[in-house]
């Protein structure tokens, strides 16, 4: 059997983080995530799907999330069931987050929660922000994880130069140096 889920989305409001009588950390939280096709006044319309996260995953994320934050999360789905103080059953479905990526630096998301942006979603659309179109700091791309490296904005004030401009030579690219 198969019950994998993979979102990305917006948080609908500062995770909760609570902890159970043994201790464990259980975080709480709602993804908004957009559909992929709009409605009949070419709005698009988003789904509003309840997360559950544990120990220290669920501490991780409260620390470094907050509204607002675009994240990713994998997980599987689960139905839980309870009595209400009505005595009414009561049927919960949600993701429980096993795995998550925080898909906007801090700075951007600083800079959407203050109002400074410039209403695209806190999507970048290529157009380098501070001088680094690398959204987790740094200039390159290696692969690598560049987050606690960022370099000040003084060092990344000028594009680097474009290996594919037209000096005339052209590129010897063999059949070993392609990734697939």
């Amino acid at each position: 059997m198969i019950n994998r889920a993979v979102l990305t989305g917006r948080l609908t409001r500062d995770p909760e983080v609570r902890y159970t009588q043994s201790g464990a950390a259980v975080g709480s939280f709602t993804l908004a995530v957009d559909r992929q096709f709009t409605n009949q006044q070419g709005q698009r319309e988003a789904d509003f799907i309840n997360c559950v996260i544990w120990r220290k995953s669920a501490e991780n994320f409260a620390n470094f999330t907050h509204k607002g934050s675009l994240v990713g999360i994998e997980g599987r789905i689960q139905t839980r069931n309870y009595e209400n103080q009505q005595g009414q059953r009561v049927y919960v479905t949600e993701v429980v987050v096993e795995n998550f990526a925080l898909l906007e630096s801090r700075s951007q998301s600083d800079q959407r929660t203050s109002g400074n942006t410039n209403d695209n979603g806190g999507y970048n659309n290529n157009a380098p922000q501070s001088g680094s179109a690398n959204p987790f700091g740094g200039t390159g791309n290696n692969g690598g994880n560049n987050a606690g490296n960022a370099a000040p904005s003084s060092q990344t004030s000028q594009a680097p130069a474009d290996p594919f401009a037209g000096n005339g030579e052209s590129i010897d690219i063999s059949d070993d140096d392609l990734p697939f």
